[in-house]
């Protein structure tokens, strides 16, 4: 056949071109979650993936994700970064009790492992939303390097930027899809600080180039001195606190209700907090939600108004929407150094709102941990302690008993110091 040259000179072409322009790499198959201890239904609504992406070879810092994505058309809904505050806090936090694809339920026994229902306001439904542990040090992040847990906001910035790059050279079929940074707390700082260093890298050309869309943040921490000062007003404003107290607080206070105030000033705050401290702060006009024995000894000797104690109750024969077994953290003036004096819930209750059982439990569970491909703390506390004797803390809520996600594991830290060296600038965590 006259043509048959012709013919072996075009497949020679078309193979020696595949080889020098391999196809884009996808979504790594080592990555994807096939199922999670606690869920029995038959699939996933989506695949999901979680795995490390390492942002610093030397010292092997690398940070953990969890993906799930979108249930409606992955293709082409954006893509959503989602950010827990603290600093200091897993954003496991808002996969477990939050947004995430999942609706956690107590397990049938004591410490056993939660129930997991799909959640049908999980923002899965609509995007592709990634849960990312960060800084270092921080859920199932790590470092081989001690001195990468001491952090500030810059560079926990810079290395989220890397992993964001990163992450798209892994994901390529997503860099085309429109990129959202969201978050709550502490991810005010977190997001405003990560969003320079995005649209910086676009401006220089940075490749891969991500497609940047805007940013989502929720009960942000912003500026240090108006958020915390507020928090006195604001509950006089809401009809919280009676103008009596309101008013022996502030004259005793000079309008000023945080930081290095005298012993009668900080008296008088305590007395506000003692006040509202079976109220879920987080959302007023939310429940919080205990076993029914433990909110009846909550609420036993509460000042709050029986209207506010019965939020959630209903005699009404209507379906009532299934609430998820979670939390939501009480906003605490920021800690000092030393001892904070009023807190209730001490001599082995958890703070009001604040139960991390469910989360704890599940996380450090071993299956969980192989499940979505995540070191095991034994690993990561072995090799880090062994090298540098590696000793964290972390500022967080401002709680006196509080959970620590350090390292992937659940720590109370009773004695919390901070060190806020700037509101919006380099913070050091330690």
């Amino acid at each position: 056949m006259a043509s048959s040259p012709f013919f072996f000179l075009l497949l020679l072409v078309v193979a020696v071109a595949s080889l020098l322009c391999p196809p884009a790499a996808a979504a790594p198959e080592e990555h994807l979650v096939t199922g999670l201890p606690g869920f029995h239904g038959a699939n996933f609504p989506s695949k999901h993936y979680a795995g490390y992406v390492t942002v610093d070879e030397a010292s092997e810092r690398s940070l953990f994700y969890y993906l799930a994505l979108s249930e409606r058309d992955p293709a082409a809904d954006p893509v959503v970064l989602w950010l827990n505050g603290g600093p200091g806090c897993s954003s496991f936090d808002g996969f477990v009790y939050g947004n995430g694809p999942f609706n956690f339920e107590p397990g049938t026994k004591p410490g056993g492992l939660p129930k997991l229902r799909l959640n049908p306001y999980s923002w899965s439904k609509v995007s592709n939303i990634m849960y990312l542990d960060s800084p270092a040090g921080v859920g199932m992040s790590y470092s081989l390097n001690k001195s990468d847990y001491t952090t500030g906001d810059l560079k926990t910035a810079a290395d989220a930027h890397k992993f964001l790059l990163k992450w798209f050279e892994l994901y390529p079929e997503f860099q085309s899809n429109p990129f959202y940074i969201s978050g709550e707390s502490y991810a005010g700082v977190y997001i405003p600080t990560i969003t320079d260093e995005v649209v910086k890298g676009i401006q220089k050309g940075v490749k891969p180039r991500i497609n940047f869309k805007g940013y989502l943040i929720g009960n942000p921490g912003t500026d240090v001195d108006y958020d915390f000062n507020s928090f006195v007003p604001f509950a006089h404003g809401m009809g919280l606190i009676s103008n009596d107290m309101y008013e022996d607080v502030k004259a005793t206070c000079h309008g000023t209700f945080w930081g290095n105030v005298d012993s009668k000033c900080q008296e008088k705050i305590d007395s506000v907090h003692w006040e509202l401290k079976d109220l879920n702060k987080y959302n007023i006009l939310e429940p919080c939600y205990h076993r029914p024995d433990i909110q009846e000894v909550e609420f036993a000797n509460s000042s709050l108004p029986l209207s506010f104690r019965r939020l959630g109750e209903t005699d009404r024969p209507l379906p009532v929407r299934k609430r998820m077994a979670g939390r939501s953290w009480p906003l605490r003036l920021a800690l000092k150094d030393g001892h904070v004096p009023m807190w209730p819930g001490l001599g082995g209750r958890s703070l009001p709102c604040t139960n991390d059982e469910i989360a704890t439990t599940w996380l450090d569970d071993e299956g969980v941990r192989a499940a979505i491909h995540a070191k095991s703390p034994n690993w990561i506390m072995g090799t880090v302690y062994r090298k540098n004797r590696l000793h964290s803390r972390y500022w967080n809520n401002g709680a006196l008993s509080q959970e620590i996600h350090s390292l992937g594991i659940s720590r109370s830290n009773l004695q919390v110091q901070s060190q806020l060296i700037q509101s919006f600038g380099n913070v050091k965590y330690e």
